[in-house]
């Protein structure tokens, strides 16, 4: 087994973890996980080794998601009327419509929320790295780590409140 098999074996489902709860899409999840470890063999040259390998895999993972994220916003452009003709085959639509509605709201208020807050917020729920682990890629403590955390969460929660949504 070569060194990147080994590193394929032993980060595969933390990057695919992280990518489920980045895109809450196994199918999005799936296709990114791979792509970011094609393009973790092409530039294993260039890891400098000064974070945990798991972090800089969950850092081209987070490229390649926002990578795909503006593509698709460029290229999805479908009518309204076109969605209402669309058949609705699940039985439970209107829970994963509500789900996708929540995740969405979320992301959006994230991407008003001010660095380090959000980057610190996306490395605990999405990767679900220690406070321990996001302290080191910061050169901070644990409890740096902790307070802005959960800093980045107060501020999710009164964004969600503002828009008028309850807990």
């Amino acid at each position: 087994m070569t060194d990147f098999e080994r590193l394929y074996k032993t980060y595969f489902d933390d990057v695919y973890k992280y990518l489920l709860r980045l895109s809450a899409d196994e199918h999005i999840a799936e296709e990114i996980t791979s792509d970011t470890f094609f393009k973790a063999m092409r530039s294993v040259d260039k890891f400098r080794g000064d974070c945990d390998v798991r972090v800089w895999l969950c850092q081209i993972a987070k490229n390649s998601y926002y990578s795909y994220v503006k593509k698709r916003e460029r290229t999805e452009h479908i009518d309204e009327s076109e969605m209402a003709e669309i058949p609705d085959l699940s039985p439970n639509a209107a829970d994963q419509f509500v789900r996708r509605d929540e995740v969405d709201r979320i992301q959006r208020i994230l991407h008003t929320v001010p660095e380090p807050y959000k980057e610190v917020f996306m490395w605990r729920a999405y990767a679900d790295l220690s406070f321990k682990d996001i302290a080191k890629i910061f050169g901070k403590n644990e409890n740096w780590a902790c307070v802005t955390y959960h800093s980045a969460r107060k501020m999710i929660i009164e964004g969600l409140e503002d828009q008028g949504y309850e807990k």
